[in-house]
């Protein structure tokens, strides 16, 4: 009983945590990466709670799916910046 209590506490805290951590980044990159952490932390949460269809529906559109949309639109726009000539 307080091995469970110390996991859920864990995982509370984490994701609070995480969350904060993902809000207040600087550079857009390590959010994104934050982002994607806090949604495979929320994907455990959800395993914990025994509702494994959310879990697998956290894990792939919420961390996965996501995860590498943001990837790609921040990789365009690191790539649009750097062909932008300064003036």
């Amino acid at each position: 009983m307080l091995i469970e209590m110390l996991i859920d506490l864990t995982l509370a805290c984490g994701v609070v945590l995480l969350s904060c951590l993902s809000l207040s980044a600087q550079r857009v990159f390590t959010a994104i990466v934050l982002y994607v952490s806090l949604g495979l932390l929320t994907t455990m949460i959800w395993a914990r709670l025994n509702a494994w269809d959310v879990a697998i529906a956290e894990a792939a559109i919420g961390a996965g799916l996501t995860g590498a949309l943001l990837l790609v639109a921040w990789r365009r726009l690191c790539d649009e910046t750097a062909a932008q000539p300064e003036a």
